[in-house]
């Protein structure tokens, strides 16, 4: 027998340890390391010597068939994954407790079933009863979907093997399942990665398509080993704000598809709703006419989608202004700010900056420079933007306005929408196409300031921006000139 050793596993990252500390220094992770037994994973048996077999090696020059996929029924779903679920792979989902994983996948596995295919419902959290709840509540109780509350990974993949290779199995989650070729507890790194192993196997043999749902960390990430996520084919993130009914599928990984693709869905009482023009869903509730709101024209993917970026600048009595942001990368804000206040005089140490944007979408391509630059200088200056501009553009460190991609397809959502204008770098006037929006093109960040601040009104600080151009009589309010005297 082999002789049973003890050793400390990191709960986060599974790096092991000889005794216990604290802290995990591969990691850096505080009181997440757990004893587990560390004897080998592999059966005797199969650890002792052998021969390796031999095995055939193939050419370059052979010939290759597309993937085969099954379409789940649910076409922002199919988007995310690159056209549907390839026959033999293994997709990861993680997203926050209660932001709708459980419900995503009840309605992709009801919806194979009622297409004909084999699909099961395995819940190692849940008992049938709840899941049955559930099916009921979205309208979903007559599919024939198969379910089981398994968390043995043995008993699982036997019952799996009888009859019909089912099309499409969900695992709800990985952190429940354990096999007995390990005897660490359920939910450990060990036990994690050797249930995962196991089913990988059974997918790759059988031709099965296995979804596991995964629990996430306080910072977003997948718990459990890293080298999980390297295992499986696709790894898909469920993001979303509690506070707003949007929910985006995001591929993090893909071996069959993309990786910038995004599926919009909306929470609804009777499940997720596919939102299949999330433009107009991201602006229903723009606030018209209102100082400090910029419509940015982005891309994700092959999709562009128009959404609204919020900024509020205040001054502050604090030493250390505060820099707050809500869905998009806080060093590119940090970037857009220095090079306001440096080459466009735009005074901002002693204001407190906040942006967000609006719906709940994560915004992270750089072409969002442009509007996030006007929304702020709009709400510092208190001049309103055009409710019909659009804005798009990458800043450079110089002040400069870069061009970025796929303009055309810009310029064509904003013009479906209503939009009659945008703002655009001076050099992507040659790939604009025939939208029929009127373009304002800029080639530094210096003309934009200077044409939101001739139409600004006295609030705050006066000499925030010390380049503006002087502000016409008439364009002031009538209540800042009964104020005057």
């Amino acid at each position: 027998m082999a002789k049973s050793t003890l050793s400390f596993v990191c709960q986060n990252c599974g790096a092991a340890y000889n005794r216990w500390q604290g802290k995990c220094e591969s990691c850096g992770e505080w009181n997440t390391l757990a004893e587990e037994d560390s004897t080998g994973n592999v059966p005797v048996s199969i650890r002792s010597k052998r021969k390796g077999r031999t095995f055939a090696l193939e050419s370059l020059s052979g010939k290759s068939h597309d993937a085969p996929r099954l379409s789940s029924g649910m076409a922002e779903l199919d988007r995310v994954t690159g056209g549907g679920f390839v026959r033999g792979s293994v997709l990861l989902v993680g997203g926050d407790p209660g932001i709708g994983k459980s419900t995503l996948l009840t309605q992709a596995t009801s919806l194979l079933a009622r297409a004909g295919h084999r699909a099961v419902y395995i819940s190692g959290e849940e008992a049938v009863a709840q899941v049955r709840l559930r099916a009921e509540r979205l309208g979903l109780a007559n599919a024939p979907v198969q379910l089981a509350s398994e968390t043995s990974v043995e008993d699982i993949v036997s019952t799996l093997s009888e009859g019909t290779v089912p099309r499409l199995i969900v695992i709800d989650s990985i952190q429940t399942m354990w096999t007995d070729t390990v005897e660490s507890a359920p939910g450990t790194v060990t036990q994690v990665r050797a249930s995962a192993q196991a089913l990988i196997r059974f997918a790759k043999k059988t031709g099965a398509a296995i979804i596991l749902v995964g629990h996430v960390t306080k910072d977003g990430q997948i718990a459990g080993p890293r080298v999980v996520e390297h295992m499986v084919d696709a790894v898909l993130s469920f993001e979303g704000e509690g506070s707003q009914q949007f929910r985006i599928l995001r591929a993090v990984k893909n071996r069959f598809g993309p990786t910038d693709e995004i599926g919009v869905f909306e929470m609804t009482g009777l499940g997720l709703r596919e939102v299949s023009n999330p433009s107009e869903l991201f602006l229903s509730e723009r606030d018209l006419g209102s100082p400090g709101t910029a419509v940015f024209a982005g891309i994700e993917g092959t999709r562009p989608v128009l959404v609204e970026l919020q900024a509020l600048v205040a001054p502050t009595s604090l030493g250390t202004p505060r820099r707050a942001v809500v869905g998009w990368d806080p060093s590119r804000l940090s970037m857009v700010l220095a090079v306001l206040e440096a080459h466009c005089g735009v005074k901002l140490s002693g204001h407190d900056v906040y942006l967000n944007v609006a719906g709940g979408l994560r915004i992270q391509e750089p072409a969002a420079d442009l509007a996030a630059a006007a929304a702020l200088v709009s709400s510092l200056v208190n001049a309103p933007l055009p409710t019909d501009a659009v804005y798009f553009g990458e800043v450079s460190l110089s002040g400069a306005v870069r061009p970025v991609a796929q303009t055309s397809a810009r310029l064509k959502e904003a013009a479906k929408l209503g939009f009659g204008r945008a703002v655009l770098p001076e050099s992507a006037r040659g790939d604009v196409g025939d939208a029929g929006l009127i373009l304002n093109s800029i080639g530094g960040l210096t003309t934009l300031v200077a044409e939101i601040a001739a139409r600004g009104t006295p609030r705050g600080d006066r000499q925030a921006v010390r380049e503006a151009e002087p502000v016409e009589k008439n364009a002031t309010p009538a209540r800042f000139r009964r104020e005057k005297g």
